[in-house]
């Protein structure tokens, strides 16, 4: 699958799964629903992979940072996005989600030595600009201002937990780690360790039997934790976490667009500009404007001038 394929099914995915975690708030505490659903993602990789007869011979420090990367990615990370969106709005959550492009720079640069791009920053900030433009109209605090905030910090906070996770997977897969073999360990170690943070935190372990929480469970699970993380984990080992961070800015479109359909989402001026934005900025960070004819005329003209 090529770079264009990955960004794009991460990214559509991801979009439609703000919608899903609604349907896993209510009867089952937030931090059981990520047991469940990355303990079902593990069994569903592990499946594939004894399936297609892949190998898990690793060494104890591959296990290590799949540890570390499996807590922070699929653990803390999700723990406390689900406990997040049950204090804000899905459509905020998103965009604060969005921060992660930001932090995926800062710790490229400062564990991983990988220079900043002025072309990713800029672009970046066109796009969260315009993610901000759109979802303008859910910006309202009039009300429950300490829950609202306590909802930003929590979303936040899970942010910076997947962006450290974006660059230990980055770490494994230069060491030849396969995504897929890290992602059914990761996965498989951050529902044991956060089942067990739960056990003694003393949650109860109950479930609901509706078919919108079973239909939403194994939609997150096999799309939105399986196939999309293979998709973007493999996504930064190709590009970097600071551009396939990029699609954090892309997928609170799509759930936007399904908002139109599905929670009568109504287009404004802001919103139409906003969706322009994000596009030229992802068309900025993705480096695509080298491409254009006037940019390497640009170039030649400045290379004969000098």
């Amino acid at each position: 699958m090529n770079n264009i394929m990955l960004f794009l099914t991460s990214a559509l995915i991801w979009g439609s799964t703000w919608i899903m975690i609604t349907f896993q708030l209510g009867k089952v505490d937030p931090i059981i629903s990520v047991v469940y659903r990355f303990f079902l993602a593990s069994l569903f990789l592990f499946i594939f992979c004894f399936l297609r007869k892949k190998s898990f011979n690793f060494t104890i420090k591959d296990h290590g940072l799949i540890l570390l990367q499996g807590l922070l990615l699929f653990g803390f990370n999700y723990w406390l996005t689900y406990i997040g969106i049950s204090k804000i709005t899905s459509s905020l959550a998103a965009i604060l989600s969005t921060s992660i492009v930001y932090f995926n720079v800062l710790f490229s640069y400062l564990l991983l030595g990988d220079k900043i791009r002025k072309e990713v920053l800029v672009g970046a900030t066109v796009g969260v600009v315009g993610i901000i433009l759109i979802f303008m109209p859910e910006l309202k605090f009039e009300q429950n201002k300490e829950t609202v905030w306590y909802g930003i910090a929590l979303v936040l906070c899970g942010s910076v937990f997947a962006s450290l996770g974006n660059i230990i997977s980055a770490k494994t897969q230069r060491r030849k780690v396969p995504v897929i073999q890290a992602n059914a360990l990761g996965m498989g170690y951050a529902s044991i360790f956060i089942g067990t943070i739960a056990l003694l935190n003393g949650s109860n372990f109950t479930f609901d039997y509706s078919a919108s929480y079973i239909g939403s469970l194994l939609y997150l699970a096999l799309f939105g934790s399986v196939i999309a993380f293979s998709a973007f984990l493999t996504l930064v080992g190709r590009i970097g976490p600071d551009k396939a961070a990029y699609v954090t800015l892309v997928f609170p479109v799509i759930a936007m667009i399904l908002s139109t359909f599905f929670e009568n989402y109504s287009w404004t001026l802001e919103g139409v500009i906003g969706l322009f934005a994000i596009l030229i900025g992802n068309f900025i960070a993705m480096g695509k404007y080298r491409n254009l004819s006037f940019y390497k005329r640009l170039k030649q003209n400045k290379s004969v001038g000098s």
